[in-house]
């Protein structure tokens, strides 16, 4: 459909109308030569004195009113709108946080062909497969040992985001685990994102022994902020020192964030884990509808102009025409 922009401009079409009817006609002064017998004079040749101006051109005046029409027409901005396109915008930012400390070296994972591996590499692969499937969503990633690190940050471009989880390696973040630093950080990325839902999956297989912030306190922080942890314990509890992963901690974490807590043993348990997050944190995009418009104002005054051209162009034509008519005639 077609609509105009500035429609109150078309409240201007009758000021022509009220200027022909209550301004004066406008009269050009000149030098002339006065003779007291001007009307015998015309009288004798037979013509009449006109009057100057386009008040008794009926034509002219047609033509100034369809210019004038056309080019308030042009003005008001007529435009068509065309059908609403709709597009998918996600709602939703995930933060991952993946332990990277010695103890992922473990290999007590296998891969989909029995071979054993490392703890870090079934959750490449496991992470990577979850990565997929949120095509929608934001994903951001934080690698953690003694300290925690920004590996990427929220983003839609996940082809760069699985190059990012590929790069990393056991050890590169440190030899220790700092569960309550990664936290923190993931707070602070997750500041930056607009969107209300936010949601911080941490997997590790330790113990917090090298923050400087309790893993506690930083869980408080990010339930008043409104960000949920998923925790994720894929250690051994019954390992000693670094070693030994703290369930109950991981389990009073996503408790305090309105999270949940999973225990991953082996490859499979944690494939089952983020079936479950899927489930959790569901598919979720809003529609925004955008109207594309198509300017049409050329067309009204592509019109005046053409009007007026052929107008001028008869104007100028008339006076050979009416020559050679008198010509013929003769």
């Amino acid at each position: 459909m077609w609509q105009l922009d500035y429609p109150w401009l078309l409240l201007l079409l009758p000021l022509p109308w009220l200027a022909y009817r209550f301004l004066p006609a406008y009269n050009e002064a000149r030098s002339a030569v006065r003779v007291p017998f001007f009307g015998a004079m015309s009288r004798a040749v037979g013509e009449a004195p006109g009057t100057a101006g386009s008040r008794r051109n009926r034509w002219q005046l047609l033509l100034n009113v369809l210019v004038w029409a056309l080019i308030l027409l042009a003005v008001s901005r007529p435009v068509y709108v065309e059908k609403p396109i709709e597009r998918q915008q996600p709602v939703r930012d995930l933060m991952l946080a993946i332990d990277l400390s010695q103890s992922m070296e473990t290999e007590d994972f296998t891969n989909a062909q029995g071979e054993k591996i490392n703890r870090l590499a079934a959750v490449k692969e496991v992470v990577q497969g979850f990565i997929d499937k949120r095509k929608d969503d934001r994903i951001g990633l934080i690698v953690f040992g003694s300290g925690a690190y920004p590996q990427a940050p929220l983003t839609l471009d996940h082809a760069s985001l699985s190059l990012l989880l590929a790069d990393t390696g056991i050890g590169m973040a440190g030899p220790n685990t700092a569960i309550g630093d990664a936290i923190g950080l993931s707070l602070k990325l997750l500041d930056k994102a607009h969107e209300q839902e936010k949601v911080l999956i941490l997997l590790t297989d330790g113990n917090d022994t090298s923050s400087a912030i309790t893993p506690d306190h930083a869980a408080e922080m990010a339930a008043n902020k409104g960000v949920v942890i998923h925790t994720i314990g894929i250690g051994d509890p019954d390992a000693s020192g670094e070693a030994k992963v703290n369930l109950q901690g991981l389990e009073q974490i996503a408790n305090t964030t309105g999270g949940r807590f999973f225990r991953a043993e082996d490859r499979a348990a944690l494939d089952q884990v983020y079936t479950t997050l899927d489930q959790l944190t569901p598919h979720q995009v809003k529609t925004l509808s955008h109207q594309p418009q198509r300017e049409l104002f050329y067309w009204p005054l592509g019109a005046a102009l053409l009007l007026l051209a052929l107008y001028q162009l008869g104007a100028l034509l008339r006076p050979n025409l009416t020559v050679a008519r008198q010509r013929q005639e003769a």
